[in-house]
């Protein structure tokens, strides 16, 4: 099983001072990518407005700007670290035992707007982008990481791909057709039944997941195996509305 999680945009700073490798991320094809998407960054911090309109960053977010100026030299660590907020508080990998740790670098990467998805042990640094950002000089970001993700993605041969990504970060780089898959949508109940998306607690319920998943490391290739797992663990999931979709309860 492999499990794609988005990235969040408030990072823990600091790491070890050894410097950003993109070659030796997981997916090694997406190194010209990478580098042309870091690159862009570092230019594009040299002018203080102009990146600022780019990032859409408010003045008590400038300090970002030379987050990004130094993107080739500051330290880095593991990307399952570096991310902060609702779904990795929640994950809280840091707290793992090392085999859940070992299990979340084989099985998961989280797909970040400047390097693709990578290892969630990959060591990367602190950055500011989204994936709806626009960088002079670069194509869109879906136009220069879409095909090369899906690719890259095919190249790894997934039994299983469990989807926990936002839908930004799905156009930045689809599941490849003929690949078994499943996108996870959390959801609520309310009176009468009805179903809610969640925002907030859609975070913290992929977060979860993905913890327990780290602590039992099941053997799941399929979406039959997932949802059998799923059924034993006492969480309620249910198919989607539509096709390649399950609902999972918060």
């Amino acid at each position: 099983m492999l499990i794609l999680l988005p990235p969040s945009e408030t990072k823990r700073p600091g790491g070890r001072r050894r410097p950003l490798d993109a070659a030796s991320l997981a997916l090694p094809s997406l190194t010209p990518q990478r580098d042309a998407v870091v690159d862009a960054l570092v230019a594009l911090s040299a002018d203080e407005a102009e990146a600022a309109r780019v990032l859409r960053l408010g003045e008590t977010q400038l300090r970002e700007i030379a987050v990004n100026a130094a993107l080739r030299e500051a330290p880095t660590m593991p990307a399952i670290d570096r991310y902060t907020g609702v779904l990795f508080d929640a994950l809280d990998a840091a707290s793992l035992p090392t085999v859940s740790r070992r299990w979340i670098g084989a099985h998961v990467r989280v797909h970040s707007a400047p390097f693709g998805p990578v290892g969630a042990l990959d060591a990367i640094p602190a950055y500011r982008l989204g994936a709806s950002a626009s960088l002079p000089g670069l194509p869109s970001l879906k136009r220069l990481w879409a095909d090369a993700v899906t690719a890259a993605l095919a190249g790894e041969q997934p039994r299983f791909v469990l989807d926990l990504r936002s839908e930004a970060y799905v156009a930045l780089g689809p599941v490849p057709e003929g690949v078994a898959s499943v996108y996870v949508r959390v959801v609520s109940e309310g009176e009468g039944g009805a179903v809610r998306a969640l925002n907030h607690f859609n975070k913290h319920a992929k977060g979860a997941l993905v913890r327990r998943l780290a602590v039992e490391r099941p053997r799941v290739s399929s979406r039959a195996g997932f949802l059998r797992w799923a059924d034993a663990a006492g969480l309620r999931v249910r198919d989607g509305a539509a096709a390649g979709e399950i609902e999972l309860f918060a």
